[in-house]
C-alpha cells in the first residue's frame, strides 16, 4: 500500500460537490516521478483540463525546455515556469503537472497552497534514475554525474514537495492503472475527511 501522508486536508472541499466542479489539482514531484502521466489519466477519469507546466512553456517559446536552459540557463527557465504557473493555477477546473523544480520559487508553492489541492509523487532516487537515465532531453541530468545529481536534487527538493503537499502518494515501480487507482483512492479519502 503506498504511504499517504495528508498535511491540510481542510483545504480540500467535498469531492462530489465544490472539487469536482472547481478544484484544481496540482501534481509535483521529481523529473520521472510520473506528473505528466498521471496527471493526464488523472484528468481524464475526473473530467477536468490537463496542463503540464513544461510543455506550456515551450509552446509559448517554440523551443524545448532545452534549449532555454542552454540560452538563459536556469534562472531564466525559472522566470517563465514561475509566470506560467501564476497563471495556470488561477484556471478552475484542471490537472496541473508541474515541472519538477517549481516548487523552488516560494511563490510558485504559495499559488498551489492557496488556490488547490497538491499531490506529491514521490519516488526514490534509484526508481528515478532507472525512469530517466536514457532521456537526453532533462537538462539538469546533463554533464557530470547524472546519478549524483538526481540524488543531490532529491535532496534539496524533498522537503519542499512535503511542504506543499496535501497528499504524497509513492509511485514507486507500480504501472500507471494501480498508481492511478491509488492516487484516486487517496485522493477521495482526503476529500471526504474534510467534507
Amino acid at each position: 500500500m503506498p504511504a499517504l501522508c495528508f498535511s491540510r486536508p481542510s483545504a480540500v472541499g467535498c469531492y462530489n460537490t465544490w472539487v469536482k466542479t472547481k478544484l484544481r489539482i496540482f501534481l509535483v514531484g521529481m523529473m520521472g516521478a510520473g506528473k505528466t502521466t498521471v496527471g493526464r489519466q488523472l484528468a481524464k477519469r475526473l473530467g477536468k483540463t490537463f496542463h503540464d507546466a513544461d510543455r506550456e512553456i515551450e509552446a509559448r517559446t517554440g523551443v524545448s525546455v532545452a534549449v532555454i536552459f542552454d540560452i538563459e540557463g536556469e534562472a531564466g527557465f525559472r522566470k517563465r515556469e514561475a509566470e506560467v504557473i501564476e497563471q495556470l493555477t488561477a484556471q478552475d477546473d484542471i490537472v496541473l503537472a508541474t515541472g519538477g523544480g517549481a516548487v523552488l520559487d516560494p511563490r510558485n508553492r504559495e499559488h498551489m497552497k492557496s488556490r488547490g489541492f497538491v499531490i506529491y509523487l514521490h519516488a526514490l532516487p534509484p526508481v528515478l534514475w532507472q525512469r530517466t537515465r536514457t532521456d537526453k532531453s532533462r537538462p539538469l541530468l546533463q554533464g557530470g554525474d547524472p546519478r549524483e545529481r538526481l540524488e543531490s536534487l532529491y535532496s534539496a527538493r524533498d522537503p519542499l514537495y512535503r511542504d506543499v503537499a496535501d497528499l504524497v502518494v509513492e509511485t514507486g515501480r507500480q504501472g500507471i492503472g494501480p498508481l492511478l487507482t491509488q492516487v484516486l483512492t487517496r485522493f477521495d479519502e482526503a476529500c471526504r475527511l474534510s467534507a
